[in-house]
């Protein structure tokens, strides 16, 4: 089994900075791609960020040049560097891996989801 487990969030004023964690761990054999997604209620999940193997990125229009999305040299670990933060960004946000868990299977992982508000 993944297991993938987020940190951060929380309140931010707006123009201020968050930032988010997520450590991947259990039986990974390889990372495809990490990346964060966030979803308010009653609307569908929507991408964030991504960052693959490689080390290509992946950002929302919305969040382009306020957003970082970076991982550590093992590449189990992903953060995600939000500056210059307004109040559309309020949201559940959550860690997502594509990850082989044996040479030839793989799957789609999901975090528990970390709130962030940005709010006055």
């Amino acid at each position: 089994q993944v297991q993938l487990v987020e940190s951060g969030g929380g309140l931010s004023q707006p123009g201020g900075s968050l930032s988010l964690s997520c450590v991947a761990s259990g039986s990974i054999f390889r990372i495809v791609a990490m990346g964060w997604y966030r979803q308010a209620p009653g609307r569908q999940r929507e991408l964030v960020a991504t960052i693959n193997a490689g080390g290509g990125t992946n950002y929302a229009d919305s969040v382009k040049g306020r957003f970082t999305i970076s991982r550590d040299n093992a590449g189990n670990t992903v953060y995600l560097q939000m500056n210059s933060l307004k109040p559309e960004d309020t949201d559940v946000y959550y860690c997502n891996g594509r990850i082989y868990y044996s040479m030839t299977q793989w799957d789609e992982f999901w975090g528990q989801g970390t709130q962030v508000t940005v709010s006055s």
